[in-house]
Order: C-alpha cells, then structure tokens, then sequence
C-alpha cells in the first residue's frame, strides 16, 4: 500500500498552494472589503484577475478527468488546499460547486446542442449555474419526493413548483438552471423524476428571495424560486424522461469527494490558526499551549483530520477505479465523516480563539456555519447513515462468536 501522492498529484497541490498563498488568501480582504461596499451578492472584479492567473498556471478545471487528465484522488488533494479559502479558492480554478455538478452532468448527459450552448461557456468560466432540486414542502432527502411538475405540452414542457436552497442564483453571472421535477407520477418512484434545463430569463421564472445561512449571506446565494407554467423547448431535456434520479446519483458522487475535501481543508486552517494562537496567547502566567486542555484539543483534531482524510481518499480510489456505484458505502460515510470532523476541529479553534473566534476578524465563524451546513447539502447526516446501515446489514459476517 502506497500512501505517497502520484507525481502528478504532488505538482498540481504545490502549483495550488503556490497560487493560495502569493493570490487567493491575500486577495480574501480584498474581496471582504469589496462586499461590504457595493452589497453581499456583488461580484468582485478581483475574481476575475484571479481566474485568468489560475488559467495562466493551468490550474482550470482539475475536477475533470477527461479534460486535466487527474484522478479523483488526485483531484482531491487539491480540493484540500482550495478547502483553505472555500468562498474564493474554488472559484479561481473553476471548480465551485454547484457548477462542477451541473458540469459533469452536461458532460455526461447533455445533447451536442446543449454542451454547446451552456457547457462550454461553464468551462470557460464565463457564466454561471444551478442545480434546482430541493423543495420547501417536502422531504427532499427522498428525491423521490420532488412534486415540481414538468409536463410535455406539445413541442414544449410546462414548469410548475416551488423549490429552495438553490445555490448560486443571487449571482447575476447564473444564466442556466438544471431543473429537476415529476414528468409521470404514475411510473415506478425512481422513473417519476426527469431533468430539465431552464434559462433564467425564461418567463414564469421567479427568484422569491435569498436565503441565509446563520446569518450570513454568501455572494452567490442559496434562493427560493417559483415556476409558474414555465415554457421551455421540449429539446432542454436532459437524457430522457424519466432519467432524473439516475443522472442525480451520477451527479452527486464525485462532488461529495469535492465537498469532503474543501471540509477537511477548512479543518486543516482552522487547526493551524488553533495552535498558531496556543503558541502566542498567554494565560495564567504561560502561553495557551502549555495548558492539558489545549494540548488535547490540538492532539484530538489532528487524529480526526487524518483519519477523515484517509476516508475521503479511499473513496476517491474506489471511485477511479470502479465508478461511483462501487463506493457508494464509502461516499456515504465521507459526506457524514468530514463535514463532522470539520465542525469539530473548527469549535475547538474557536474555543482557543475565545470571542475573536466568533467575530469576523478569524474566518472560523463563517467556516463553522458552513461547515455545518454541510451535514444536510446533498442529503443529511441521517440518510446516509442509513445508507451506510443497509449496506452492512446485507453483508454476510464471516464469523459471529
């Protein structure tokens, strides 16, 4: 068993740190500062110098095999490092959620027509995009649940239904929604569900309001929409009716490595700044770190991000190696380990920090409300602990003394 990084994935992680530390963190107040000025949702224009450096180092689209020539485990150490600055760091290299999702899933389902109208501008970084599944009046946790309607009217489908959550929409750059909704409830639950592209200038489309999380208002925005006998051409379907919850799964393996490494990222920073002011804060006569206490928390998520990250990797192989179907235990598990590892680490960092550990001058409080939130983004905690429950309750034990 070799634990050393692939060659490739060593030159790509230092490439990124390179590109973090002499841009993406420096740029971090800049982009603050900007947001505060001209309105939570603005788009900073140091976005934009971001992105052409990341291209000018060929740091672009790493999240795609066919296109960098990485593996999932090689992309996931980079997915680390951008896990460091997870509102910027992401987006510099074009590899932000929800677009690396609605980008493979284009990748893997959309018609030459479709790839060229909307694929191509997402991997140039041009506009954009939306995954439009949760709903507010059901349990969406069970996507067989979705009740948005999308009826075939001629050489048309009729969009009806509520949904929230929708990532990405408060950004004016988000020029195309992937839709998901019922186009026959009388089939088998998982045929029930069918795909739909949507532009966000199409007529009935309406962008109710922007949601918060903790508080805090992110500049790409979680929104609520409603579509009210929305018409689009019956050629914006994706695959074919009935394929939703199919292209769902596919969509949403390899994303969860994404999110599980930017997690374990975060957790990494946070526990840098942690022992960064254990070593500089002094309390009753010596510096935080000569304190039991502190020492432990320190000890304790060290062994938690190794541990998760170990976890993250082996689902990444798993995946390279025999698809998202052949990991879908350990997929599971990572979405439920590392957003858990990362509150963890990140409450004790605020712990050391006291009342500066709350406060906008460290970026732990944010990454706690994010961190946080990544335990209900792409199903809760609960359902894929059941998953996990099923799949080692079919198992058959080789001994039971």
């Amino acid at each position: 068993m070799d634990f050393a990084p692939s060659p490739k994935a060593a030159e790509y992680t230092e490439k990124m740190w390179e590109f973090m530390l002499e841009h993406v963190l420096p740029a971090e107040p800049v982009w603050a500062a900007y947001l505060r000025e001209h309105g939570e949702h603005a788009y900073p224009p140091i976005m934009d110098e971001l992105k052409a450096e990341a291209k000018r180092r060929g740091l672009w689209n790493l999240f795609l095999p066919g296109l960098s020539g990485l593996s999932n485990l090689e992309y996931a150490a980079v997915a680390e490092v951008t896990g460091w600055s997870p509102v910027i760091a992401p987006e510099t290299i074009n590899c932000q959620a929800p677009d690396t999702g609605n980008m493979e899933t284009l990748e893997l389902f959309a018609t030459p027509e479709q790839r060229e109208r909307w694929l191509e501008p997402l991997l140039d970084g041009r506009i954009r995009s939306a995954f439009a599944m949760t709903e507010p009046d059901v349990a969406s946790s069970d996507a067989t649940n979705i009740s948005t309607s999308i009826t075939r009217d001629g050489d048309e489908y009729v969009i009806n239904g509520r949904k929230w959550w929708i990532t990405g929409v408060a950004d004016e750059r988000c020029e195309i929604f992937i839709v998901m909704g019922k186009t026959d409830p009388n089939a088998e639950p998982h045929r029930q569900q069918s795909m739909i592209l949507v532009p966000r200038d199409t007529p009935g489309l309406t962008i109710k309001r922007h949601l918060p999380v903790f508080g805090y208002q992110d500049q790409h925005g979680h929104s609520e929409l409603l579509f009210e006998d929305v018409r689009v051409p019956a050629a914006n379907l994706l695959a074919g009716e009935g394929d939703g919850f199919k292209i769902a799964q596919a969509r949403l393996g390899p994303g969860r490595i994404h999110h599980a490494m930017r997690a374990i990222g975060m957790a990494e920073r946070a526990l840098a700044l942690m022992v960064d002011r254990a070593k500089s804060r002094v309390a009753f006569g010596a510096p935080l770190a000569e304190q039991g206490v502190v020492r432990e928390l320190i000890a304790n998520s060290r062994l938690e991000i190794d541990q998760a990250r170990l976890l993250v990797q082996k689902a990444a192989w798993l995946i390279d190696h025999h698809g998202a179907k052949g990991a879908r235990t350990e997929i599971a598990a990572i979405k439920v380990a590392a957003p858990a590892v990362a509150c963890s680490v990140i409450d004790r960092a605020i712990e050391v920090f006291g009342g500066a550990g709350v406060s906008d001058d460290t970026p732990l409080a944010y990454f706690y409300a994010w961190a946080r939130v990544l335990r209900i983004v792409d199903g809760p905690d609960a359902v894929h602990r059941r998953t996990i429950a099923q799949q080692e309750l079919r198992k058959e034990p080789r001994y039971i003394g």
